[in-house]
């Protein structure tokens, strides 16, 4: 803020403090965290939590940022593919994998709760990159013509609710499951690639289907 003044060296450290607790609690459990979580994740009193970030969005605000620059970076990388199939493949996957590992960022992605005007901002930065990979591959005829930018939000939620279902039983689950999904999206089927991973087992897809975990091994 213009004229404020600077953070004495001890509320800076508390604010470091709350800003890297509550980083660790997003992507470890989602955006549904409170004041109280992230007080005892960072070993503060909750009050210090209320006076640094009264408004709990606005500390959600300032971690969404740079989350949402970790894609931009990973359109940067496709763009410099040369074969616009490979890149558009490599943004999708690379996505994926990020959120994989960050509840919080899958959560904002995919619009969850009171995730959702963040969702919308995201997609209005990473947007425009898409259509740029999603044109090229159109021009180099290797995605069906009749597959369009508002496609590709629907891998998210398709193979972002296996990611979840499967997290405790085969995380990785996921990969077969974007295969299969981008082999629908390319123009020429002939050139399928081999799918992740195996066939689930039906004890598996039980437990992917009722949600529930393994039995702990002994």
């Amino acid at each position: 803020m213009v004229g404020s003044k600077p953070l004495r060296r001890d509320a800076e450290r508390n604010r470091q403090r709350i800003l890297a607790a509550a980083n660790a609690l997003v992507a470890e459990v989602g955006l549904d965290i409170t004041h109280n979580d992230i007080a005892r994740a960072a070993e503060v009193g909750v009050g210090t939590v209320y006076r640094r970030f009264p408004d709990r969005q606005e500390l959600i605000d300032e971690l969404f940022d740079e989350r949402v620059d970790r894609i931009i970076a990973l359109v940067d990388e496709a763009r410099r593919i040369e074969d616009p199939w490979q890149a558009l493949c490599a943004f999708v996957t690379g996505n994926l994998e990020l959120q994989a590992g960050d509840r919080g960022l899958k959560d904002l992605m995919v619009g969850n709760g009171r995730a959702t005007e963040l969702a919308k901002r995201a997609q209005r930065r990473i947007g425009p990159a898409v259509r740029e990979l999603v044109k090229r591959a159109h021009a180099a005829g290797q995605l069906r013509p009749d597959v369009g930018v508002e496609d590709f939000p629907l891998i998210q939620e398709m193979v972002g609710a296996v990611m979840e279902a499967a997290r405790h039983i085969d995380p990785d689950l996921w990969r077969r499951a974007l295969a299969l999904v981008l082999d629908g999206y390319r123009a020429d089927a002939r050139q399928r690639e081999p799918l992740p991973g195996a066939t689930p087992t039906p004890e598996q897809i039980e437990q992917v289907l009722t949600h529930s975990r393994p039995a702990p091994r002994r």
